[in-house]
Protein backbone atom coordinates (compact mmCIF):
# COMPACT_ATOMS: atom_id res chain seq x y z
CA UNK A 1 0.00 0.00 0.00
CA UNK A 2 3.43 1.98 0.38
CA UNK A 3 4.07 1.58 -2.91
CA UNK A 4 0.61 2.45 -4.26
CA UNK A 5 1.05 6.15 -2.30
CA UNK A 6 4.05 6.88 -3.51
CA UNK A 7 3.15 5.96 -7.23
CA UNK A 8 0.27 8.05 -6.92
CA UNK A 9 2.10 10.89 -5.07
CA UNK A 10 4.13 10.87 -8.38
CA UNK A 11 1.76 10.92 -10.62
CA UNK A 12 -0.07 13.73 -8.52
CA UNK A 13 3.01 16.00 -8.68
CA UNK A 14 3.76 15.38 -12.46
CA UNK A 15 -0.04 16.67 -13.25
CA UNK A 16 0.74 19.47 -10.75
CA UNK A 17 3.32 20.45 -12.89
CA UNK A 18 1.86 20.10 -16.46
CA UNK A 19 -1.07 22.39 -15.28
CA UNK A 20 1.80 24.79 -13.69
CA UNK A 21 2.85 25.05 -17.47
CA UNK A 22 -0.63 25.61 -18.88
CA UNK A 23 -0.69 28.86 -16.76
CA UNK A 24 2.48 30.21 -18.80
CA UNK A 25 0.81 28.74 -21.86
CA UNK A 26 -2.11 31.07 -21.42
CA UNK A 27 0.30 34.10 -20.42
CA UNK A 28 1.93 33.80 -23.24
CA UNK A 29 -1.31 33.57 -25.94
CA UNK A 30 -2.67 36.62 -23.45
CA UNK A 31 0.18 38.77 -24.80
CA UNK A 32 1.08 37.21 -27.60
CA UNK A 33 -1.43 34.79 -29.25
CA UNK A 34 -2.67 35.75 -32.80
CA UNK A 35 -6.05 37.27 -32.58
CA UNK A 36 -8.39 38.49 -35.10
CA UNK A 37 -10.84 41.20 -34.18
CA UNK A 38 -13.28 44.05 -36.12
CA UNK A 39 -10.72 46.67 -35.44
CA UNK A 40 -8.11 44.52 -37.26
CA UNK A 41 -7.03 45.92 -40.61
CA UNK A 42 -8.97 45.43 -44.62
CA UNK A 43 -10.71 44.99 -46.62
CA UNK A 44 -7.54 44.59 -49.24
CA UNK A 45 -7.30 47.31 -52.14
CA UNK A 46 -8.39 45.17 -55.33
CA UNK A 47 -10.22 42.91 -53.41
CA UNK A 48 -10.72 39.74 -55.04
CA UNK A 49 -14.13 38.04 -55.30
CA UNK A 50 -14.65 35.45 -52.58
CA UNK A 51 -17.94 32.99 -53.47
CA UNK A 52 -19.28 32.77 -49.83
CA UNK A 53 -21.03 29.34 -49.11
CA UNK A 54 -23.32 27.52 -46.74
CA UNK A 55 -24.75 24.08 -46.81
CA UNK A 56 -28.07 23.62 -44.52
CA UNK A 57 -30.33 20.85 -43.96
CA UNK A 58 -32.92 21.79 -41.90
CA UNK A 59 -31.71 24.91 -40.54
CA UNK A 60 -35.02 26.56 -40.68
CA UNK A 61 -34.66 28.02 -37.07
CA UNK A 62 -31.40 29.85 -37.94
CA UNK A 63 -30.34 29.96 -41.37
CA UNK A 64 -32.31 33.65 -42.16
CA UNK A 65 -29.75 35.07 -39.63
CA UNK A 66 -26.53 33.06 -41.27
CA UNK A 67 -27.68 34.70 -44.55
CA UNK A 68 -28.73 38.34 -43.12
CA UNK A 69 -25.64 38.63 -41.20
CA UNK A 70 -23.38 37.13 -43.64
CA UNK A 71 -24.87 39.54 -46.57
CA UNK A 72 -24.67 42.53 -44.32
CA UNK A 73 -20.59 42.69 -44.67
CA UNK A 74 -19.18 45.58 -45.68
CA UNK A 75 -16.61 43.70 -48.30
CA UNK A 76 -16.95 45.20 -51.46
CA UNK A 77 -17.05 42.16 -53.78
CA UNK A 78 -18.88 38.83 -52.75
CA UNK A 79 -21.75 36.24 -53.41
CA UNK A 80 -23.10 34.44 -51.04
CA UNK A 81 -24.78 31.12 -52.18
CA UNK A 82 -26.94 28.43 -49.99
CA UNK A 83 -26.86 24.66 -50.75
CA UNK A 84 -30.32 23.52 -49.33
CA UNK A 85 -29.40 20.01 -48.81
CA UNK A 86 -32.52 17.88 -49.11
CA UNK A 87 -34.50 19.89 -46.37
CA UNK A 88 -37.53 18.61 -45.57
CA UNK A 89 -38.28 22.03 -43.19
CA UNK A 90 -38.81 25.49 -45.07
CA UNK A 91 -34.95 26.16 -45.11
CA UNK A 92 -34.87 26.73 -49.11
CA UNK A 93 -38.21 29.01 -48.79
CA UNK A 94 -36.74 31.31 -46.08
CA UNK A 95 -33.53 31.16 -48.13
CA UNK A 96 -35.61 31.99 -51.63
CA UNK A 97 -37.69 35.17 -50.10
CA UNK A 98 -34.46 36.83 -48.75
CA UNK A 99 -32.41 36.64 -52.42
CA UNK A 100 -35.30 38.07 -53.98
CA UNK A 101 -34.64 40.87 -51.90
CA UNK A 102 -30.44 40.62 -52.45
CA UNK A 103 -28.80 39.76 -55.88
CA UNK A 104 -26.02 38.48 -54.09
CA UNK A 105 -27.59 35.53 -52.80
CA UNK A 106 -28.56 32.22 -54.84
CA UNK A 107 -30.06 29.35 -53.39
CA UNK A 108 -28.74 25.88 -54.86
CA UNK A 109 -31.28 22.91 -54.11
CA UNK A 110 -30.04 19.80 -53.68
CA UNK A 111 -32.58 16.41 -53.84
CA UNK A 112 -30.33 13.43 -54.05
CA UNK A 113 -27.22 12.08 -52.19
CA UNK A 114 -25.19 10.05 -54.38
CA UNK A 115 -23.77 7.24 -53.29
CA UNK A 116 -20.28 7.37 -50.88
CA UNK A 117 -20.61 11.35 -50.54
CA UNK A 118 -21.45 12.62 -47.24
CA UNK A 119 -24.48 14.78 -47.30
CA UNK A 120 -22.11 18.44 -46.43
CA UNK A 121 -19.43 17.38 -48.47
CA UNK A 122 -21.79 16.67 -52.10
CA UNK A 123 -24.01 20.05 -50.81
CA UNK A 124 -20.45 22.14 -50.90
CA UNK A 125 -19.03 20.57 -54.21
CA UNK A 126 -22.31 21.38 -56.12
CA UNK A 127 -22.25 24.98 -54.88
CA UNK A 128 -19.13 25.95 -55.63
CA UNK A 129 -19.70 24.48 -58.96
CA UNK A 130 -21.71 27.34 -59.04
CA UNK A 131 -19.36 30.25 -58.51
CA UNK A 132 -16.10 31.86 -59.84
CA UNK A 133 -15.09 33.73 -56.95
CA UNK A 134 -11.00 33.50 -56.64
CA UNK A 135 -11.78 32.81 -52.88
CA UNK A 136 -14.10 30.58 -51.43
CA UNK A 137 -15.69 31.13 -48.11
CA UNK A 138 -17.51 27.82 -46.64
CA UNK A 139 -19.36 29.17 -42.96
CA UNK A 140 -21.82 26.63 -41.66
CA UNK A 141 -25.19 27.67 -41.12
CA UNK A 142 -25.49 28.12 -37.48
CA UNK A 143 -23.06 31.00 -37.73
CA UNK A 144 -24.10 34.43 -36.45
CA UNK A 145 -21.76 37.10 -37.40
CA UNK A 146 -21.78 39.91 -35.39
CA UNK A 147 -19.51 42.48 -37.10
CA UNK A 148 -20.07 43.57 -40.75
CA UNK A 149 -16.04 42.76 -41.17
CA UNK A 150 -15.37 39.36 -40.79
CA UNK A 151 -14.72 39.30 -44.31
CA UNK A 152 -12.79 42.32 -44.63
CA UNK A 153 -10.59 41.38 -41.77
CA UNK A 154 -10.23 37.72 -42.96
CA UNK A 155 -9.50 38.49 -46.33
CA UNK A 156 -6.70 41.21 -45.44
CA UNK A 157 -5.02 38.52 -43.15
CA UNK A 158 -4.62 35.74 -45.41
CA UNK A 159 -3.06 37.57 -47.97
CA UNK A 160 -0.42 39.55 -45.78
CA UNK A 161 0.40 36.07 -44.21
CA UNK A 162 0.47 34.11 -47.27
CA UNK A 163 -2.64 31.80 -46.30
CA UNK A 164 -3.60 29.37 -48.90
CA UNK A 165 -6.24 28.33 -46.06
CA UNK A 166 -7.03 30.28 -43.11
CA UNK A 167 -9.75 29.13 -40.42
CA UNK A 168 -10.78 31.88 -38.28
CA UNK A 169 -12.07 30.14 -35.01
CA UNK A 170 -15.42 30.74 -33.78
CA UNK A 171 -16.74 32.12 -30.37
CA UNK A 172 -19.09 29.72 -29.43
CA UNK A 173 -22.39 30.88 -28.22
CA UNK A 174 -23.43 28.81 -24.91
CA UNK A 175 -26.50 29.48 -22.95
CA UNK A 176 -27.07 26.19 -21.39
CA UNK A 177 -25.84 24.69 -18.35
CA UNK A 178 -24.47 21.73 -20.22
CA UNK A 179 -23.14 23.58 -22.80
CA UNK A 180 -20.65 26.09 -20.42
CA UNK A 181 -19.83 22.77 -18.45
CA UNK A 182 -18.94 20.34 -21.66
CA UNK A 183 -18.27 22.13 -24.90
CA UNK A 184 -14.87 23.90 -23.59
CA UNK A 185 -13.62 20.81 -21.96
CA UNK A 186 -14.28 19.00 -25.23
CA UNK A 187 -12.59 21.81 -27.35
CA UNK A 188 -9.63 21.61 -24.97
CA UNK A 189 -9.12 17.77 -26.11
CA UNK A 190 -8.82 19.36 -29.38
CA UNK A 191 -5.93 21.04 -28.70
CA UNK A 192 -4.35 18.40 -27.24
CA UNK A 193 -3.75 17.39 -30.85
CA UNK A 194 -3.89 20.72 -32.51
CA UNK A 195 -1.60 23.45 -30.77
CA UNK A 196 -2.05 26.81 -33.35
CA UNK A 197 1.48 26.96 -32.79
CA UNK A 198 2.16 23.85 -34.24
CA UNK A 199 -0.64 24.07 -36.83
CA UNK A 200 0.62 27.41 -38.16
CA UNK A 201 3.94 25.77 -38.32
CA UNK A 202 5.03 24.47 -42.28
CA UNK A 203 7.46 22.13 -40.72
CA UNK A 204 4.92 20.13 -38.42
CA UNK A 205 2.42 17.82 -39.87
CA UNK A 206 -0.24 19.13 -37.26
CA UNK A 207 -3.61 19.97 -39.49
CA UNK A 208 -6.28 22.02 -38.14
CA UNK A 209 -9.38 23.70 -39.34
CA UNK A 210 -12.78 25.23 -37.92
CA UNK A 211 -15.51 24.63 -40.46
CA UNK A 212 -17.79 27.02 -39.13
CA UNK A 213 -15.16 29.60 -41.14
CA UNK A 214 -12.93 28.11 -44.09
CA UNK A 215 -11.33 31.08 -46.21
CA UNK A 216 -9.71 29.11 -48.92
CA UNK A 217 -7.93 30.31 -52.26
CA UNK A 218 -9.89 28.63 -55.08
CA UNK A 219 -6.53 27.24 -56.69
CA UNK A 220 -5.45 25.84 -53.39
CA UNK A 221 -8.99 24.64 -53.36
CA UNK A 222 -8.66 22.51 -57.18
CA UNK A 223 -4.97 21.17 -56.00
CA UNK A 224 -6.35 19.37 -53.29
CA UNK A 225 -9.17 17.78 -54.98
CA UNK A 226 -12.00 20.16 -54.21
CA UNK A 227 -14.31 17.94 -51.42
CA UNK A 228 -14.15 14.95 -54.26
CA UNK A 229 -11.00 14.39 -52.03
CA UNK A 230 -12.90 14.44 -48.59
CA UNK A 231 -16.29 13.16 -49.97
CA UNK A 232 -17.06 10.31 -47.42
CA UNK A 233 -15.29 12.11 -44.10
CA UNK A 234 -17.31 13.33 -41.14
CA UNK A 235 -14.68 15.90 -40.58
CA UNK A 236 -14.04 17.39 -44.19
CA UNK A 237 -12.43 20.49 -42.20
CA UNK A 238 -9.67 18.62 -40.70
CA UNK A 239 -9.06 16.10 -43.60
CA UNK A 240 -8.55 19.67 -45.83
CA UNK A 241 -6.24 21.32 -43.74
CA UNK A 242 -4.52 18.26 -43.55
CA UNK A 243 -4.51 17.75 -47.36
CA UNK A 244 -3.55 21.74 -47.81
CA UNK A 245 -0.33 20.73 -45.06
CA UNK A 246 0.33 17.68 -47.22
CA UNK A 247 0.39 19.94 -50.85
CA UNK A 248 2.93 21.99 -49.08
CA UNK A 249 0.39 24.72 -49.25
CA UNK A 250 0.37 27.81 -46.42
CA UNK A 251 -2.50 26.86 -43.72
CA UNK A 252 -3.54 29.32 -41.01
CA UNK A 253 -5.61 29.29 -38.49
CA UNK A 254 -6.20 32.52 -36.26
CA UNK A 255 -8.72 33.07 -33.07
CA UNK A 256 -11.58 35.66 -33.62
CA UNK A 257 -12.88 37.81 -31.36
CA UNK A 258 -16.13 39.75 -31.81
CA UNK A 259 -16.85 38.57 -34.93
CA UNK A 260 -19.07 35.59 -35.55
CA UNK A 261 -20.79 33.69 -32.94
CA UNK A 262 -21.72 29.33 -33.61
CA UNK A 263 -24.08 27.70 -30.76
CA UNK A 264 -22.77 24.38 -31.96
CA UNK A 265 -25.66 21.82 -29.67
CA UNK A 266 -28.80 22.86 -27.41
CA UNK A 267 -29.03 19.67 -25.21
CA UNK A 268 -27.45 17.29 -23.58
CA UNK A 269 -27.85 14.45 -25.94
CA UNK A 270 -26.65 16.79 -28.87
CA UNK A 271 -23.40 17.14 -27.24
CA UNK A 272 -22.37 13.86 -26.46
CA UNK A 273 -23.82 12.58 -29.70
CA UNK A 274 -22.06 16.18 -31.65
CA UNK A 275 -18.80 15.77 -29.96
CA UNK A 276 -18.51 11.76 -30.51
CA UNK A 277 -18.99 12.38 -34.34
CA UNK A 278 -16.21 15.14 -33.96
CA UNK A 279 -13.92 12.65 -32.10
CA UNK A 280 -14.10 9.77 -34.38
CA UNK A 281 -14.41 12.01 -37.54
CA UNK A 282 -10.87 13.93 -36.46
CA UNK A 283 -9.66 11.21 -34.76
CA UNK A 284 -10.40 8.05 -36.20
CA UNK A 285 -7.73 5.89 -34.28
CA UNK A 286 -7.98 3.61 -31.36
CA UNK A 287 -4.55 4.97 -30.60
CA UNK A 288 -5.44 8.79 -30.71
CA UNK A 289 -8.46 7.70 -28.85
CA UNK A 290 -6.82 5.72 -26.03
CA UNK A 291 -4.28 8.30 -25.24
CA UNK A 292 -7.47 11.05 -25.43
CA UNK A 293 -9.06 9.60 -22.84
CA UNK A 294 -6.36 8.44 -20.80
CA UNK A 295 -4.93 12.33 -20.71
CA UNK A 296 -8.67 13.48 -19.99
CA UNK A 297 -8.91 11.03 -16.77
CA UNK A 298 -5.26 11.89 -15.48
CA UNK A 299 -5.12 15.73 -16.11
CA UNK A 300 -9.31 15.76 -15.31
CA UNK A 301 -9.68 12.92 -12.33
CA UNK A 302 -6.51 11.77 -11.07
CA UNK A 303 -6.35 14.65 -8.61
CA UNK A 304 -9.05 14.68 -7.14
CA UNK A 305 -8.24 10.60 -7.00
CA UNK A 306 -5.17 11.13 -5.20
CA UNK A 307 -6.57 13.96 -2.79
CA UNK A 308 -9.10 11.20 -1.45
CA UNK A 309 -7.45 8.83 -1.11
CA UNK A 310 -4.09 10.05 0.60
CA UNK A 311 -6.31 11.75 2.84
CA UNK A 312 -9.05 8.26 3.64
CA UNK A 313 -5.42 6.39 4.56
CA UNK A 314 -3.92 9.11 6.67
CA UNK A 315 -7.56 9.57 8.42
CA UNK A 316 -7.83 5.76 8.54
CA UNK A 317 -4.42 5.57 10.16
CA UNK A 318 -2.41 3.76 7.74
CA UNK A 319 1.02 3.39 8.79
CA UNK A 320 3.48 5.00 7.97
CA UNK A 321 1.37 7.95 7.82
CA UNK A 322 3.97 10.32 5.71
CA UNK A 323 3.03 8.93 2.12
CA UNK A 324 -0.82 9.28 2.97
CA UNK A 325 0.21 12.88 3.78
CA UNK A 326 2.23 13.78 0.91
CA UNK A 327 -0.38 12.06 -1.46
CA UNK A 328 -3.14 14.04 0.10
CA UNK A 329 -1.12 17.45 -0.18
CA UNK A 330 0.38 16.30 -3.77
CA UNK A 331 -3.42 16.08 -5.03
CA UNK A 332 -4.84 18.97 -3.40
CA UNK A 333 -1.97 21.41 -4.76
CA UNK A 334 -2.85 19.58 -8.07
CA UNK A 335 -6.17 20.19 -7.81
CA UNK A 336 -5.27 24.17 -7.15
CA UNK A 337 -3.30 24.45 -9.72
CA UNK A 338 -5.88 23.05 -12.17
CA UNK A 339 -8.73 25.00 -11.27
CA UNK A 340 -6.64 28.26 -10.99
CA UNK A 341 -5.56 27.45 -14.93
CA UNK A 342 -9.27 26.32 -15.64
CA UNK A 343 -10.49 29.38 -14.39
CA UNK A 344 -8.04 31.99 -16.49
CA UNK A 345 -8.31 29.52 -19.49
CA UNK A 346 -12.55 29.98 -19.56
CA UNK A 347 -12.08 33.72 -19.23
CA UNK A 348 -9.85 33.65 -22.47
CA UNK A 349 -12.22 31.66 -24.71
CA UNK A 350 -14.92 33.78 -23.21
CA UNK A 351 -17.00 30.95 -21.46
CA UNK A 352 -18.48 31.36 -17.78
CA UNK A 353 -14.94 31.00 -15.54
CA UNK A 354 -17.53 31.37 -12.93
CA UNK A 355 -18.39 27.71 -13.64
CA UNK A 356 -14.07 26.23 -13.31
CA UNK A 357 -15.33 24.34 -10.30
CA UNK A 358 -17.31 22.04 -12.89
CA UNK A 359 -13.96 21.12 -14.99
CA UNK A 360 -14.36 17.45 -13.21
CA UNK A 361 -17.44 16.98 -14.06
CA UNK A 362 -16.84 18.43 -17.74
CA UNK A 363 -14.02 15.68 -18.02
CA UNK A 364 -15.96 12.48 -17.41
CA UNK A 365 -18.59 13.82 -19.82
CA UNK A 366 -16.25 14.00 -22.33
CA UNK A 367 -14.68 10.69 -21.66
CA UNK A 368 -18.40 9.56 -22.38
CA UNK A 369 -18.42 11.14 -25.64
CA UNK A 370 -14.51 9.85 -26.16
CA UNK A 371 -15.91 5.99 -25.27
CA UNK A 372 -19.06 6.62 -27.94
CA UNK A 373 -15.70 7.68 -30.39
CA UNK A 374 -14.18 4.09 -29.80
CA UNK A 375 -17.55 2.15 -30.04
CA UNK A 376 -18.08 3.21 -33.80
CA UNK A 377 -14.28 2.08 -34.61
CA UNK A 378 -16.19 -1.38 -34.56
CA UNK A 379 -18.34 -0.63 -37.20
CA UNK A 380 -21.31 1.56 -35.47
CA UNK A 381 -23.23 3.48 -37.67
CA UNK A 382 -22.75 7.75 -37.58
CA UNK A 383 -25.96 9.78 -37.63
CA UNK A 384 -25.85 13.24 -38.87
CA UNK A 385 -28.56 15.59 -40.24
CA UNK A 386 -30.98 12.19 -39.62
CA UNK A 387 -28.55 10.61 -42.27
CA UNK A 388 -26.66 7.60 -41.11
CA UNK A 389 -23.61 7.34 -42.72
CA UNK A 390 -20.74 4.17 -42.76
CA UNK A 391 -17.88 6.79 -43.53
CA UNK A 392 -14.25 6.25 -43.72
CA UNK A 393 -12.46 8.63 -41.00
Amino acid sequence: MTALAITLTALASLVCLVWLSRHLKIWRERHTGLLLGPDSPGPPENAPKISVLAAAKDEAACIETCVRTMLDQDYPNFEMIVCNDRSDDDTGGIVQRVADEDPRLRLVNITDLPDGWCGKNNAMQTGIATTDGQWICMIDADCRQVSRRTLSVAMQYAQDSGADLLSVLPRLEMKSWWENVVQPVCGGVMMIWFPPEKVNDPKAPNAYANGAFILIRRSAYEAIGTHEAVKDRLNEDMHMARLIKQAHLQLRVIRGEGLYLVRMYTSFMQIIRGWSRIFYGTFGTLRRLVISLAVVTIMGLLPYLAAGVGAIGWVCGAEPAWPWRMLSIAGLAAIAMQLSVIYRFYKLITARPGLFWTYPLGCAITMWALAGSLTKLGGAKVVWKNTGYKAAR
